[in-house]
């Protein structure tokens, strides 16, 4: 192989945990090469582009972007800090040769930078760390570093990785300094170390075009693109060339614009440079992990390796009275077509058809990626039903073997025992506890996947907000026995009608409601939370009866309870297996899956005789 570099190129990944600055940092950057004129309008976190990001605060997708520093293009990715994004993690990191990893300087590195992290060292790409907010009150930066040594060496890094360039920096005011003690004034340092530490793009100048295709977008004017880093040789605009696909197969295709990225938009290119990240249009037939390549030299590339899914949940068409009433796209095609949509776009996700055409099962990485999926949907006008997030289960050796999470929490000494306790009752298993003095503890459970559902709102609550929660898929194990996840019943509305403020005051002493006065309320509708473990069917638009009679007395004012408003993951951490998710665009409801009383009492009569 006549191995050359492209000098001009340095193509690099940003791993920070949630809320460490990584996208504040991009934004410095940008401001740093000049990518936005003089007075420009510019938003902040300019990578967190989607709605949902902006919102809940977190890199969902994977994006791209460039910068040009010294006449070198610099590629940047930003990369989700989740688990549940893991997907996107490892597409981005097929297409860089190196990593910035960013750490805050209170709170060191976190479980989800060591997840990334450890697929970045499993790529042998080269890391610079970058230690952010040095300006904290409670910063640490000293201790920190220490930490950053002890997680490369956990996680089995080389001595080339371990000899990282270190910087420090406030994101926030675009500065960037080598030492605590001497101030920086800018980013230049950062640009500095990517240009001379990261290693420029390698390729075989004696092989044709070969790239690999990391990433799917769609546009309306050219339809499907292919996204991907050129691993050897260059592309033509209007060149003829084929894709391998998983099957081994060449499909022929014609590219009809060759791009590449400028800042954070796209340029129109004649010919796509090796070890750049383009984008090809013009090309239907191409999934993720093909390899796009010339017609005379066919020859496939390593595809991108993901981890298998170990969720499953039910999508189905909404079958509610209610239905039509507030979403556009109601139809089961049109559902079908958003979620294999979903699947083309994120490697992670999988779609499979059921025996009903009205249903299909998503499989994923976890019930928060489920989460944000269904929230994408509601937001675009589609109306569906959810079932409860299920664990995808194996047979190993002849055992039933369920996935196991390692856990990592951090959370304040006073509240170790009650999260103890709790978990233990999800069949959790401590494995480390950390207490470093500072009144704060680090522990580390080794649960099943299922145990994790729904507890992420109950942790909150248990410490008073201030706990953080994290974990990683740590593989299979045999199953670990039966986990109570609810105590609680359900109240169900017995008809139809619209909910009457005496009829609910007089179902407050039975548990927690969930719907207000004047909300339509349908028969099988889930209205409450039932204190007791068994189902209440209950009677929601009740009026008080009127009579010419007077009271003696003043009659007594109907005063309720305020309703907290139901959100996606609470109703989805909520549900039991015969209930429902009914997700709109205006609602979240919950209901039975069989709406009738007569025929949930029929099917329950059933299933204790057939026992």
């Amino acid at each position: 192989m006549a191995k050359a570099f492209n000098q001009k190129l340095r193509n690099i990944a940003i791993i920070a945990h949630v809320d460490h600055g990584k996208t504040t940092l991009v934004d410095a950057l940008f401001k740093q090469a000049g990518v936005f004129r003089e007075n420009q309008a510019v938003d902040d976190r300019l990578m967190d582009n989607m709605d949902l990001e902006r919102e809940r605060g977190i890199t969902i997708a994977a994006k791209n972007c460039s910068v040009t520093y010294s006449g070198v293009k610099i590629n940047i990715l930003d990369t989700p800090g989740h688990a549940d994004f893991g997907g996107e993690v490892e597409r981005a990191l097929s297409m860089v040769d190196g990593v910035i990893l960013l750490v805050d300087a209170s709170e060191g590195p976190l479980p989800q930078t060591r997840f990334v992290l450890g697929k970045a060292f499993e790529a042998g790409h080269k890391v610079i760390v970058v230690i952010n907010k040095i300006d904290r009150q409670d910063a640490r930066p000293d201790e920190v570093l220490n930490e950053v040594y002890d997680l490369f060496i956990d996680l089995g890094a080389d001595d080339d990785q371990i000899e990282f360039p270190l910087y420090y920096a406030i994101g926030r005011d675009g500065i960037c300094q080598t030492t605590l003690e001497e101030r920086g004034t800018d980013m230049r340092p950062l640009f500095e170390a990517i240009v001379n530490h990261i290693t420029p793009p390698a390729y075989d100048d004696a092989e044709p075009f070969q790239m690999l295709v990391s990433d799917l977008s769609y546009s309306d004017y050219l339809g499907r693109l292919a996204v991907g880093k050129v691993i050897n040789g260059s592309a033509h605009t209007n060149e003829t060339l084929v894709c391998i696909n998983e099957k081994n197969e060449q499909v022929p295709l014609r590219v009809s614009k060759v791009q590449t990225y400028e800042g954070t938009g796209m340029r129109d290119v004649e010919r796509a440079e090796p070890g750049d990240i383009i984008i090809l249009s013009g090309i239907e037939n191409v999934m993720i992990g093909d390899t796009v390549c010339t017609k005379e030299a066919p020859k496939a590339l390593k595809r991108i390796k993901i981890d298998e899914p170990t969720v499953s949940m039910k999508f189905s068409i909404n079958t509610s009275p209610l239905v039509g009433k507030e979403g556009k796209f109601v139809q089961s095609s049109r559902i079908r077509e958003r979620l294999f949509k979903e699947a083309m776009k994120n490697v992670a996700i999988r779609v499979e058809e059921t025996d009903s055409p009205d249903s299909f099962i998503v499989k994923g990485r976890g019930e928060f990626q489920m989460a944000i999926i269904v929230e994408t949907m509601r937001r675009e006008g589609f109306e569906l039903c959810i079932g409860r997030p299920e664990v995808i289960t194996k047979t190993i050796d002849g055992e039933f073997c369920e996935p196991i999470e390692h856990l990592f929490i951090d959370c304040d000494g006073a509240f170790v025992g009650v999260v103890t306790e709790k978990l233990s009752l999800r069949k959790g298993r401590l494995t480390n506890l950390v207490n470093n003095g500072t009144g704060r503890a680090r522990l580390e459970f080794s649960i099943p996947s299922r145990g994790l559902i729904g507890y992420r709102d109950e942790f909150l609550s248990d410490t008073k907000g201030t706990g953080i929660m994290n974990s990683l898929f740590d593989g299979y194990e045999p199953h670990r026995g039966e986990i109570i996840s609810r105590f609680t019943g359900s109240i169900v509305s017995d008809r139809a009608g619209k909910g009457v403020a005496y009829g609910l005051f007089h179902l407050e002493p039975r548990g927690v409601l969930f719907v207000r006065p004047g909300e339509p309320v349908y028969e099988g509708m889930i209205i409450g939370e039932y204190n007791k473990d068994n189902d209440l069917n209950a009677n929601p638009c009740k009026e008080k009866k009127l009579t010419n009679m007077r009271a003696s007395g003043k009659d007594d004012a109907v005063t309720l309870t305020p309703v907290m408003p139901m959100t996606l993951e609470k109703a989805i951490h909520f549900i039991a297996e015969d209930e429902l998710v009914e997700v709109t665009p205006l609602s979240v409801r919950l209901r039975k899956k069989i709406l009738s009383q007569q025929e949930r009492h029929t099917d329950r009569s059933r299933k204790l005789t057939s026992k």
